[in-house]
């Protein structure tokens, strides 16, 4: 089977794929072809897979699935969530995302968060939804380089290391994408 990803990130390809194994081709946007900057104007993180997912479908007419991922900082009121990759600015830097992050955090002792994932997937005109989240907390420092986003300052609960020291199949078994996806991945096993 194959189901369009409608994601241009190559970190979360390589997760997907890895976590969906061999039954189902994922394909990039650009192995559709489709190069547009999809919107994502949504105020949550339903919304905006779901805007994602309709894009692609509607255009297409491919089987496809979005996700969008919010960090969930307790004493930030839940910020940066659904603006996670553009908390800092337009341009989604992650580094400055994180120093932003780390910057409003400094002299705060409750460092609780949460990483959620919403996967909207359509098929065959059909809409769903699989919800993935981990809790944890936000470091004081950056530490390790694997991962991508908010990784090196993300320590999930139960951890002694942030998601970017954790080799990608250490990460997919807790990480909040690969909880939401293995919801994704049951539900495709059982349709297929």
């Amino acid at each position: 089977m194959d189901l369009v990803f409608a994601t241009n990130n190559e970190n979360k390809l390589k997760e997907i794929q890895q976590l969906l194994g061999a039954s189902i081709n994922i394909l990039s946007l650009k192995e559709l072809g489709c190069f547009d900057d999809i919107p994502e104007t949504g105020d949550t993180l339903e919304a905006n897979a779901l805007q994602k997912a309709r894009y692609i479908y509607e255009r297409y007419g491919k089987n496809c699935f979005a996700d969008d991922t919010g960090l969930e900082v307790d004493v930030l009121n839940g910020a940066p969530g659904v603006y996670s990759a553009r908390y800092a600015g337009e341009e989604k830097s992650a580094e400055k995302n994180m120093d932003k992050i780390l910057s409003e955090l400094q002299d705060v002792a409750h460092r609780n968060a949460n990483f959620r994932t919403v996967v909207a997937l359509i098929i065959d005109g059909k809409e769903f939804f699989f919800e993935g989240k981990v809790k944890g907390s936000i470091l004081k420092t950056r530490q390790g380089k694997e991962g991508f986003g908010y990784d090196p300052i993300f320590q999930p609960a139960g951890y002694s290391s942030s998601f970017a020291q954790m080799a990608m199949d250490e990460k997919n078994k807790t990480s909040h994408r690969g909880r939401a996806v293995k919801k994704l991945v049951k539900y495709l096993k059982n349709y297929l």
